[in-house]
């Protein structure tokens, strides 16, 4: 018999996928393993064409009556699912501790949070969307954002509850229905996110859960011709083959991709504070697309830094992400394992010096050094493309063009962090940093009203506040002409 359910750290999880208010199970199953210690986590159901199809058509059956409760309608039903989030905070953060080998301790008190509150901060912030009113000399026009229809939704597996949550929140609660396609690599809170919606009072067909290998049920998903809408967080190769299933049905797609951002350090800044800042780099091994993995520091104060970095990367425990004073866990697969360290070792052989790390750590396993590459010439790969690892390179500079220059060096524009005593110094240099979002004197703020995406290959599009819902509606305007009603108008 072909298990359904799972005890993962104590909780019962569904391997099955959701589809129309109810589990469903496929004939074909992948396994899931924890990378922190390789146990089994299951045999997880890996749609095909048959379930995809399935799940959009029960979006789409049910994305009429969800989009005519309105954003009033739909509000109590969403806060529901963000207060089930929080009481469910300690099963997901074990859970996704165990999936994925993030650190406990982030997940109960960051990610799930964070995760509730996107899904409240949206359904809150789509109660004003209509009021929006441009008065011109002969009409008043009513700009209205109006739900698009069924989304599509596909995930990464390096922070799965809140970056999903992240686009259900906006897409829920501008009256879409949604497909989310979770990672094969680390589906299981995903699996919990549809239990608690469902208790939440989320009709069957709102939302539905898909799981399955990116190459057939993501394949199978994204060229459905049904679909409204697709977003997509994950690398540039996959979102070029999304993007081509997208333009053959002409689907408005939304794509938050990797980045090789730099961390600037001026002379005059912090340097304590910065020290810490790059330390936390390490966090979560690397597997951060907004980490500043480029170390661009002004060459004036690179002894008296680099030993404070040296210090700060002293404290980054590598082991068991479940332990408290685990700063650095494991990275997610013997796949990616393997794709870092490659990364590094042909570092090496084009003459970059290995400050620290360099290799596996002590824990062993999928565990890898917190590592730092100097002697790394811009042009080097290593200083090019997107590790996703607890790798960074440490380069000069000796003014503000080479600095910028350096930083934008690169085919990406995703994030970048800035560390700099002097106002107007920081915003000059911000200003000319290629980024979607660039950090000055501080790291990971995020603040759901403000715009967030990437430049160049990093991205498309922007989320956030009411950016989130230029994406997932349906844009019009009721250009009413002035008088043309009479006072008996109504």
């Amino acid at each position: 018999m072909t298990q359904s359910c799972a005890e993962i750290a104590g909780v019962t999880v569904s391997l099955d996928h959701w589809i129309d208010g109810r589990r469903v199970s496929s004939p074909e199953r992948f396994s899931n393993a924890s990378p922190i210690d390789g146990s089994d986590l299951g045999a997880v159901s890996a749609a095909g064409q048959a379930e995809a199809d399935m799940a959009v058509e029960a979006a789409s059956k049910a994305f009429p009556a969800w989009a005519a409760l309105g954003p009033q309608g739909r509000l109590p039903i969403l806060r529901r699912f963000a207060e089930g989030i929080l009481a469910r905070g300690k099963d997901i953060a074990a859970v996704e501790s165990l999936d994925n080998g993030s650190l406990l301790m982030g997940n109960l008190h960051r990610m799930v949070p964070r995760a509730a509150q996107n899904i409240s901060f949206f359904a809150e912030w789509a109660l004003g969307l209509n009021d929006h009113v441009i008065d011109h000399e002969e009409v008043i026009n009513n700009v209205r954002y109006d739900p698009s229809g069924v989304a599509a939704l596909i995930t990464p597996w390096n922070a799965p509850m809140m970056l999903t949550t992240w686009k259900v929140g906006p897409a829920l609660a501008a009256g879409n229905t949604i497909v989310i396609k979770p990672p094969e690599w680390a589906p299981l809170t995903c699996s919990l996110l549809a239990d608690i919606a469902h208790e939440a009072g989320v009709p069957p067909g709102v939302l539905n859960v898909v799981q399955g290998i990116g190459e057939v049920a993501g394949d199978a998903l994204v060229n459905n011709p049904d679909l409204a809408r697709i977003s997509f967080t994950g690398s540039t190769d996959t979102a070029k083959i999304i993007g081509q299933a997208a333009a053959r049905s002409i689907t408005p797609m939304s794509a938050e991709l990797g980045g090789k951002s730099p961390f600037i350090v001026c002379a005059d800044a912090d340097l304590d504070a910065a020290a810490q800042t790059v330390a936390g780099q390490y966090i979560n091994a690397g597997q951060v697309c907004l980490a500043g993995t480029r170390i661009l520091v002004e060459k004036s104060i690179e002894a008296e830094f680099l030993d404070k970095v040296r210090a700060a990367v002293s404290h980054m425990t590598v082991g068991d992400p479940r332990e408290a004073a685990t700063r650095v866990g494991p990275l997610i697969h013997p796949e990616h394992f393997a794709r870092v360290a490659g990364f590094v070792e042909r570092a090496k052989a084009a003459g970059g010096e290995v400050l620290w790390g360099g290799g596996q750590a002590d824990a062993g396993g999928l565990y890898f050094q917190p590592t730092m590459f100097a002697h790394v010439s811009p042009s080097d790969e290593i200083a090019q493309k997107e590790v996703f690892g607890p790798v960074l390179t440490w380069q000069t500079f000796t003014s503000d063009d080479e600095a910028i220059a350096i930083a934008n060096g690169t085919e990406y524009g995703l994030a970048g962090t800035l560390f700099c005593g002097n106002e107007a110094r920081a915003m000059r240099i911000a200003e000319r940093v290629v980024a979607g979002t660039l950090w000055v004197n501080c790291f990971f703020v995020r603040d759901l009203a403000a715009p967030f995406g990437g430049s160049r290959i990093s991205g498309i599009g922007r989320e956030g506040g009411t950016h989130s819902f230029d994406f997932y509606c349906d844009i019009k305007n009721i250009a009413v002409r002035k008088g043309s009603f009479g006072a008996a108008g109504g």
